[in-house]
């Protein structure tokens, strides 16, 4: 069966930038499982994308699917012959379905007894049958949350479609994509290369392209875009700064990177560099350049798509653009300062947080009560708590991030700022927000700390309150995100917060509002799931977190705590003994038939190991109280191993006397009570 590369490609109109890596990755994964599906063997599968362009090559591809014998069964062997052995209407049915005559009928054995069938060679089709309802199946799963059509074509695509090269080998294969005929012909550069281009094969598909000023590789593009923009950062003795995601666009937007270095007005240096950040990358994509000592400098890094005879010409445009969007930025700082950041308030009385939970300043208000009694606990001061969660959300109704909304947070700082507010409630303006992301810097400040969990708590009470919890893969209020950064703040700051008494105080606030009376107990198993699901990314045993789950702990950092003690002790090598040793104790207290005793009466200890076993539980439970930390808690349980094995090794529990059953059930009681302190131990068995 021979094998050689194909090479699809399908060249549009330019391609949503945000989209395209997307879109790559779901055109790859879709021919392959389309292939797959129809039983075609390859050795591997790359894509490739640029602006105008989407093209996969797949190494080693079979010509054809492999010839394979089909096994078809028919009826039960019983109910296919007569008693004198002549074939029934089911099994002549059968036979003149396989093309053949009953007696070349098989007797096949299967889990439902012996049947009739046959096996049938199936020749094996070729790939040119079957490439064009696997490339059109493949496109029409990509993720195109809107199709258009064009011309007077009845075809729809995420763009206008006007060429696609289809090879296999070097030979074309004939199909329709999209409504366009496949050839062997594709476009470079739309300026500096607009001529056909004929392609040879797959294996020389990238460098015909770079010889017409494409960069069809992503990761390739992306690096050259990169290298390029620190150069030019450099020849200016500046640092510039890469976001991947401005990275992503702006090497989805060029087929032929060219980065070059612009300027703008230093009196625009007076506006916080946050939004001339903000402009630059959100309205013209631009990079933004730092000092050595990290200050923004008045320079911008543009990419250009194209290698041009007057760079300068390129450079003065874009200078002449940007101006009237940092003019723009200057104007909304500048007035938004003429107010104050309190008054915004009377507006957000009119902007909707959720219709059943009121209006953004009465979340403002519940964020504030709650704050104010978070405040104490983690040493934050209450009045500023307070005062912080009543002006959290003023920004939100500011011109400036009514134009950048990434910017909410951090201009409440700034305008807090300029207001004479204590600084501690300045900065809780945007540290309200973090974590914003997984791996995401955490609020430090303990006012900041007050309000990104009171403002998460009352978001997650309000949507659970009237019956909005995540559902599937659907979460609008991002509640689990919501949670994580819950714990993170108390977890990672080692906050000693306890979730029930946050969720009953935060279920308060909203008076009659809410309307689901399980809130309380609902959220907290969610949060709890988060939990889980949040150590299992930690790579942390799946029972060792089900061992803590079980005690239910409610405050997140003891929950941690319990965590890392039960991690440190099932590495003794006493645990797999205690713990299958605890799963026993458990069993034989459940079927306990008689009423277990408080204490436990030492004149009835008759063997020297239950009498060994319970001076050393003794001793346990008033050492175990004096002990705070849960790991050495752990390693002085670890001691019992011996006295505990020589007891279920020596006594038996269910003595004939009942006064000495009793007792020695009262004894496993305590030392259940022991094993329970921190864990539920008996879980870590696997």
């Amino acid at each position: 069966m021979s094998k050689q590369d194909l090479l699809f490609e399908l060249g549009t109109e330019e391609l949503p930038p945000k989209a395209l890596k997307n879109l790559r990755d779901a055109l790859r994964d879709n021919i392959a499982a389309n292939l797959i599906s129809q039983d075609f063997e390859f050795d591997s599968i790359d894509a490739y994308a640029a602006p105008r362009r989407l093209a996969v090559i797949v190494r080693q591809l079979s010509a054809s699917q492999p010839d394979k014998n089909v096994e078809r069964l028919g009826p039960a062997v019983d109910a296919a012959y007569n008693d004198d052995g002549t074939a029934k209407p089911a099994a002549i049915g059968f036979a003149k379905s396989c093309g053949v005559e009953v007696e070349q009928l098989q007797k096949i054995e299967t889990d439902k007894g012996l049947r009739l069938g046959f096996t049938i060679a199936q020749q094996g089709q070729p790939l040119a049958k079957f490439i064009e309802d696997i490339i059109n199946g493949a496109l029409k799963k990509l993720p195109i949350p809107k199709a258009m059509r064009w011309g007077d074509r009845s075809e729809q695509f995420i763009r206008p479609v006007h060429w696609a090269v289809l090879l296999h080998g070097e030979q074309v294969l004939d199909a329709t994509i999209v409504g366009v005929k496949t050839s062997n012909q594709s476009f470079g550069h739309r300026f500096m290369a607009p001529e056909a281009i004929v392609i040879t094969s797959a294996d020389t598909y990238l460098s015909q392209l770079e010889n017409a000023k494409v960069i069809a590789d992503y990761e390739k593009r992306q690096q050259l875009v990169k290298q390029q923009v620190e150069t030019e950062a450099q020849s200016i003795n500046g640092v510039a700064q890469i976001s991947e995601d401005l990275l992503d666009e702006v090497t989805s937007l060029v087929e032929w990177p060219v980065a070059l270095t612009g300027k703008f007005d230093d009196d625009f240096l007076s506006v916080p560099s946050e939004c001339l950040v903000s402009s630059m990358a959100e309205h013209q994509k631009y990079f933004h350049v730092l000092d050595k000592e990290g200050e923004l400098l008045p320079n911008f890094i543009t990419v250009a798509n194209i290698e041009s005879s007057n760079p300068h010409s390129i450079i003065s445009g874009n200078e002449k653009v940007i101006r009237p969007r940092l003019a723009d930025a200057k104007f909304f700082f500048e007035t938004d300062k003429k107010v104050s950041l309190e008054s915004h308030q009377e507006h957000l009385k009119k902007v909707v947080f959720q219709n059943q939970l009121g209006s953004i300043q009465d979340k403002a208000e519940r964020v504030a009560a709650l704050a104010k009694s978070i405040a104490p606990v983690i040493g934050a001061d209450a009045e500023q708590s307070e005062r912080a969660g009543l002006l959290s959300k003023c920004d939100l109704s500011t011109n400036m991030v009514g134009e950048f909304d990434k910017l909410q947070g951090v201009m409440g700082t700034y305008y807090a700022r300029h207001d004479g507010e204590h600084e501690n409630v300045a900065i809780a303006m945007t540290e309200q927000y973090l974590p914003k992301f997984s791996g995401d810097k955490l609020a430090q400040n303990p006012v900041g700390q007050a309000i990104a969990i009171a403002d998460r708590v009352d978001t997650l009470v309000g949507i659970f309150g009237i019956g909005q919890k995540p559902k599937g893969s659907k979460d609008p209020f991002a509640l689990r995100r919501a949670a994580i950064g819950l714990l993170r703040t108390i977890v990672e700051n080692k906050l000693e917060l306890d979730l029930n008494s946050l969720i009953s105080n935060s279920v308060a606030s909203f008076g009659d509002k809410l309307t689901n009376q399980n809130v309380q107990q609902e959220l907290f198993e969610f949060i709890l799931e988060r939990f889980k699901a949040w150590y299992l990314d930690q790579g942390v045993d799946a029972n060792i977190i089900a061992s803590v789950m079980a005690l239910q702990p409610s405050q997140p950092f003891d929950f941690d705590a319990r965590i890392k003690a039960v991690q440190f002790f099932q590495k003794l090598q006493e645990a797999e003994s205690l713990s299958a040793a605890n799963k026993r104790v458990k069993n034989i207290l459940a079927k306990a038939d008689i009423e277990i005793p408080n204490s436990i009466e030492s004149s009835l200890l008759v063997e020297t190991e239950e009498k060994s076993l319970a001076s050393k539980i003794d001793n346990a439970l008033l050492s175990m109280s004096e002990i705070k930390n849960y790991q050495d808690k752990l390693a002085h349980l670890a001691n019992l191993r011996d006295d505990v094995d020589a007891f279920f090794d020596k006594v038996m529990v269910n003595a004939e006397d009942p006064a000495i059953k009793a007792n020695r059930l009262a004894m496993l009681n305590n030392l259940q009570t022991l094993f329970s302190s921190v864990a539920d131990i008996s879980l870590l068995q696997n």
